[in-house]
């Protein structure tokens, strides 16, 4: 059966994000700059006319089926497997039962009902996968991390990818009507190590919240965070995790105070977020590597925060590190530089663009050039008052409506194109049978 004509923006989108949901707060478990994507996106979205439908694993008795997050935008949360306990690594053995259940949802709407899948991370291509042949619409997927990236820059003492997890990105890679990647660096990778088509990779860079993440009065946020206002405040926001590398701020502010013991009163190393991934399973001790280097007491280890709160201590902060050993983009850096904070990180994945330059990278994770590159933007008033003016500038061209236009682009290229993809020609994509999940 053909297609009907969906050359105009689609009317409705099906997104799909099994591993976490959108309402939750990033730094959270396995909640991060992509929970900050799908609904940043989504609002955008909505308010252009695309309804969108977002679809997540159920992980808790207490949420509603349904949630009404704004007009035009409804999560849908599903159930697959235990609502708490299980794992992001585990949940290769529930896309079945999460399949299951969106097609019980579909099967209550109108024929017709979705225009297009758009899925994120490569459990969720499996499910759109899924979803999009048996809808006879496109899919569109954002990688959002990939393996075989990762497995390429492992920290020291983190797990390698599994290879099932690279078989089931390379499926979802071939599958795909179009991919979506953050950079035009991560679109080189798809097609260099996964090799898809560069006819069907687009960039669409992610965005700001630029009515949030704006420049204040850092003297004032200090106060409100209580924290003394002559406070060297070094930042890292993120999960704590192996990969987002943590501990290569707090060995470089001891390496700071060692150089300059006159720092030591001062300084404050501020870490915001939770434990997720390799980190939840092997705590990192940032608590003991501090104490170790005679900086126990400057280290302040807090929770997630909300966003409100978030500018607050970016405005606060000297400076953030985004140290990370690969990012597909770097939200944190962005949302500093949007309320004027310099920011040095590490020279990999799509940092450079979200940097640019209005902060400083750092090549390798040593210690030295890090504590470098950290002391450059203390130490010296007018490098820091460049790079914040040069900051909010850079951000400015990174707003989350930029964003969804271009994913507009993208669907209607997409919704252009026949939809000859079958799930049942899964060998002929891949050479492995679609079912194949580690």
């Amino acid at each position: 059966m053909p297609l009907p004509d969906r050359s105009a923006a689609p009317g409705r989108v099906a997104m799909v994000s099994v591993h976490t949901s959108p309402l939750d707060r990033p730094g959270t478990g396995d909640a991060g700059g992509m929970n900050v994507y799908v609904l940043e996106v989504a609002r955008r979205l909505a308010r252009a006319g695309t309804a969108v439908d977002l679809f997540t694993r159920t992980t808790s008795a207490s949420q509603p089926d349904v949630v009404d997050v704004e007009p035009g935008i409804v999560v849908r949360h599903v159930a697959a497997g235990p609502y708490e306990g299980l794992s992001k690594e585990e949940l290769p053995g529930q896309l079945c039962a999460f399949a299951a259940g969106m097609m019980r949802v579909a099967a209550h709407a109108p024929r017709g009902y979705y225009d297009l899948v758009h899925s994120h991370y490569w459990l969720s291509g499996q499910v759109g996968w899924l979803a999009a042949d048996r809808w006879n619409v496109p899919l569109v997927h954002t990688m959002h991390t990939m393996a075989r990236v990762k497995n390429l820059h492992l920290a020291a003492g983190d797990e390698p990818e599994p290879r099932g997890r690279e078989i089931g990105e390379a499926q979802v890679v071939e599958a795909a009507d179009r991919l979506v990647a953050n950079t035009e660096r991560e679109a080189r990778e798809l097609v260099d190590l996964y090799g898809a088509d560069p006819e069907r990779v687009a960039v669409a860079e992610p965005g700001v919240d630029l009515e949030v993440f704006t420049p204040g009065d850092g003297r004032a946020a200090r106060r409100r965070l209580a924290l003394g206002e002559d406070a060297v405040l070094l930042l890292f926001v993120g999960r704590i995790q192996p990969l987002k590398a943590p501990d290569v701020l707090i060995r470089a502010a001891a390496e700071l105070v060692r150089r300059d013991p006159s720092l030591r009163d001062r300084l404050v190393v501020g870490v915001l977020g939770g434990a997720s991934g390799a980190g939840v399973r092997t705590p990192m001790g940032l608590d003991a590597l501090a104490e170790s280097l005679g900086i126990g007491d400057a280290l302040r280890v807090v929770p997630p925060v909300d966003r409100a709160t978030l500018a607050d201590w970016y405005r606060a902060a000297d400076v953030v590190a985004v140290p990370s050993h690969s990012e597909s983009f770097g939200l944190v850096a962005v949302e500093a530089q949007a309320c004027g904070t310099p920011v040095v990180a590490a020279d990999v994945g799509g940092l450079p663009t979200a940097v640019g330059d209005a902060g400083l990278l750092v090549d390798g994770h040593g210690t030295g050039p890090w504590a470098d590159a950290l002391g450059r933007v203390v130490t010296d008033a007018d490098l820091r008052a460049s790079l914040s003016a040069r900051a909010v500038e850079h951000a400015r061209g990174f707003g989350w409506d930029r964003t969804a236009d271009r994913l507009l682009e993208v669907y209607r290229a997409a919704t252009d194109r026949p939809k000859d993809v079958s799930i049942h020609d899964a060998e002929r994509l891949s050479g492995i049978p679609w079912a194949v999940i580690p």
